[in-house]
């Protein structure tokens, strides 16, 4: 089962659990995850078993709400997870994030 991404207010934050089916594919999206975190320097909370991956993405400190750039970085993830078999070159870029050398 596909759990979405959920909002929660105390603190401002955005979370998911994902379900993979072997090691290896948690492996390959945490990867992926990995360089679209030092792509954004958006850095999750992530716990991960052999087969899940907690996700939350916590508000910036002193942010009431959490930003358009958490947002944008959680639709990023979700693109991973529907390219099955990942970009040749790396993650997704993030639409309205920097990365490095732009």
């Amino acid at each position: 089962m596909v759990q979405p991404w959920k909002q929660r207010s105390r603190p401002a934050r955005l979370e998911r659990r994902l379900e993979f089916e072997d090691y290896e594919a948690t492996r390959d999206f945490l990867d992926k995850a990995a360089e679209l975190s030092e792509q954004s320097g958006i850095y999750p909370d992530l716990s991960f078993g052999r087969t899940y991956v907690n996700i939350t993405l916590h508000a910036d400190e002193g942010d009431g709400e959490v930003s358009a750039a958490i947002h944008d970085f959680a639709a990023a993830l979700d693109r991973i997870l529907e390219d099955k078999e990942g970009a040749p070159d790396g993650p997704p870029p993030l639409r309205g994030i920097p990365t490095s050398g732009s």
